[in-house]
């Protein structure tokens, strides 16, 4: 499933290669992953996009 998203990543990851996070959205999960590792064995976070929108609500303050 995670193939056909559109991944792209944060405006807050760095370009030195820390941490990194990729997003890609669908009408009914955000996915969040690390970029870091291979896209076909990197874990996935699956959220609603309330939650997403919450988490942000907080996260860019």
């Amino acid at each position: 499933m995670s193939a056909a998203l559109q991944w792209f990543k944060s405006s807050y990851s760095g370009s030195e290669g820390g941490e990194c996070v990729e997003v890609a959205r669908s009408p009914q999960t955000v996915h969040v992953r690390d970029s870091k590792t291979a896209p076909h064995h990197a874990p996935t976070l699956h959220i609603t996009p309330a939650a997403w929108s919450h988490f942000l609500t907080h996260a860019v303050k």
